[in-house]
């Protein structure tokens, strides 16, 4: 396990959670000026290498309306409504 790593996500991200396999998936909310509120996920293996990475916008009422997926590939911004 990359120690390293895996403490600078912690700093960057704040909150995590653990998955069975010894990974974990981190979770940045940051505000919108409009009430509506991005999400930038990231899951890492056991060994902090990256997974995915994605942005999530949900919209006032919490619903989850598009995503960037950022990493493996960059897919661009899709619709989810």
């Amino acid at each position: 396990m990359d120690v390293q790593a895996r403490r600078q996500n912690e700093r960057k991200f704040g909150a995590w959670s653990d998955s069975a396999d010894g990974g974990r998936t981190y979770v940045l909310t940051i505000p919108g000026r409009r009430g509506w509120t991005a999400k930038y996920v990231k899951v890492v293996d056991r060994d902090e290498k990256t997974l995915r990475f994605a942005q999530e916008i949900y919209d006032a009422t919490g619903t989850l309306v598009e995503v960037h997926e950022k990493f493996p590939v960059d897919l661009g911004h899709r619709k989810v409504r």
